[in-house]
Order: C-alpha cells, then structure tokens, then sequence
C-alpha cells in the first residue's frame, strides 16, 4: 500500500494541538535565575553566565517536557514539517549568538540585550505556524521592552533585562495556555 502524504494544513493542525509551552518555560526559568544571580554578582561577570545559561534553554526544557509531556525531539519519521521548523528556528537563534558575542566583546552591557534579542527571534515563525499572534506579540514585546530597559536602566541592564523577558514570556505562557485550551475545545466539539 502506498505511503499517505498529508496536506501543510493537515500538518499544520496536528501542530496546533499541541501546548507548546516546555520552551517558554525553559527559557522563564534560566532568564528568572539569571536576574536574581546579577542581583548580587557584579555586571563584568555575568557576561559568561548569559551566555551559557541561554545556551541551555533548550536542554532544560528536554528536562522539563518529562513533566509537560510535550516532545521536543521526534524521530526524523515521525516528525511533522513544523516540529522541523522549530529546529530550524532553534538552530538559528543559537547561529545569532555569533552577532552578539563580538558585539558583547565591544560592550559587555549590551550582551543581555544582544542574546535577549536575538533569542527572541524564533517566535516569529510560531505566529505563522500557528496561525496565532503570540509569535508576533512575544517578538516585539520583547524588543521594545529589551531597547528601553537598556536605555533606561543603564546600570542594571543584567538585572532588569532578564526581568523583562520573563514577564514577556509570561504574558506568552498565558496565550499559549488560552489558545491550546480553545483547541482543545473546538477538537472536542467537532469529534462530537
């Protein structure tokens, strides 16, 4: 029997059922520790520290999906086209740690903004995946909100950097929440 090939709307449907919050809580969890460590460690050292702590995001949230029951890594067969975007996107925020490194080189207290930007980028293609704007949302938020801190709080740029990504990610982590329960329910209701 031949192999059934399924439509990018189909894929795309089983996409949207599922929570997709394992990364965003990753990523709440290492920015939400960083900001508490530069609470206390000076500025110069918490260079190494950004660096490494949203290096691991992702291996934290392979932890954290044990708990979620969300899966980050499908076996090439079974993976649907956007699970391989993700991947993509994942593969390109940490491609764009080699814009921020040298730049962090020039000016240590742009490294949060530098990696909080960047990082920030692979929302977009969520939006368009899931035909949602909390991709879109959490992309601009981010920015803006990342810009003005850096400007306003000159001093506290490792304090009060992470501190805005996680209220931008709990903002997301509560669409993300609210879309997946309106899919829930309208799956419900169509297979009823």
């Amino acid at each position: 029997m031949p192999l059934q090939t399924k439509s990018l709307e189909q894929y795309r449907e089983e996409y949207k059922q599922k929570k997709l919050i394992t990364m965003p809580i990753a990523g709440a969890i290492v920015w939400l520790a960083l900001g508490i460590t530069a609470l206390f460690v000076p500025a110069k050292n918490m260079v190494l520290p950004v660096y490494i702590g949203t290096g691991c995001i992702f291996y934290l949230a392979l932890f954290i999906s044990r708990f979620t029951g969300e899966k980050l890594l499908v076996k090439k067969e079974e993976r649907n086209p956007f699970d391989t975007l993700f991947l993509y996107t994942l593969g390109m925020s940490w491609c764009a740690f080699a814009v921020a490194i040298p730049f962090g080189l020039e000016n240590y207290t742009a490294v949060p903004m530098a990696i909080g930007i960047v990082s920030g980028l692979m929302w977009l293609p969520i939006s368009w995946s899931l035909e949602h704007n909390v991709g879109i949302i959490h992309t601009l938020l981010r920015t803006a909100l990342i810009v003005i801190a850096w400007y306003v709080f000159p001093e506290q740029r490792f304090v009060v950097i992470p501190f805005v990504i996680v209220l931008v990610y709990a903002i997301s982590l509560y669409q993300l929440l609210s879309r997946y329960q309106q899919v829930k329910a309208h799956y419900v209701a169509v297979t009823l």
